[in-house]
């Protein structure tokens, strides 16, 4: 790429900081500038489900994103609000195996003994040897609503 004499004002553009400082001139140094988020892999696995499916000759699948902590087949876990415990058989993201999903990663995972109707979206998985999640009895909330063209009630996803 050519620096432009089209602005001769714009002079680039600096930032500094502990990781170590970066420069340029262009949207492309900015964004090849840009340091990705850390991974809270020393935290407890949290894991909400966004669907559950029932797959032929595999099993139960819950699918999810891993925000916290790390998922491992093998593992004991935990589905919060529900309790149920279980062990996972596999763990695949894009149709491939995983030895460890860490946050970040959309997976699939198979596990045992467990039925699509026992499990639903929005149940939180978790570690059951490390601060398993629980349900909370009741929480306080600030919610604004700008424009919502239904009624919101409980189980109410937006999705």
């Amino acid at each position: 790429l050519e620096q432009s004499d089209k602005m001769p004002w714009f002079k680039g553009w600096k930032i500094e900081r502990k990781e170590g400082n970066a420069d340029g001139k262009c949207l492309i140094d900015a964004l090849d500038a840009i340091l990705p988020p850390a991974r809270p892999t020393d935290k407890p696995l949290r894991l909400p489900l966004q669907d559950v499916y029932k797959i032929g000759g595999i099993g139960t699948v819950p699918v999810g994103r891993v925000e916290t902590g790390l998922l491992k087949p093998g593992m004991v876990v935990t589905f919060a609000p529900a309790n149920i415990t279980t062990e996972v058989k596999s763990v695949e993201m894009h149709h491939e195996a995983l030895t460890e999903a860490v946050p970040g990663d959309n997976v699939g995972f198979n596990v045992k003994n467990v039925s699509v109707k026992e499990l639903r979206r929005g149940y939180v998985c978790g570690d059951s040897k490390n601060n398993p999640p629980k349900g909370a009895a009741d929480f306080i909330a600030q919610v604004i609503v700008l424009n919502h063209p239904g009624q919101i009630s409980n189980g109410y996803t937006p999705v």
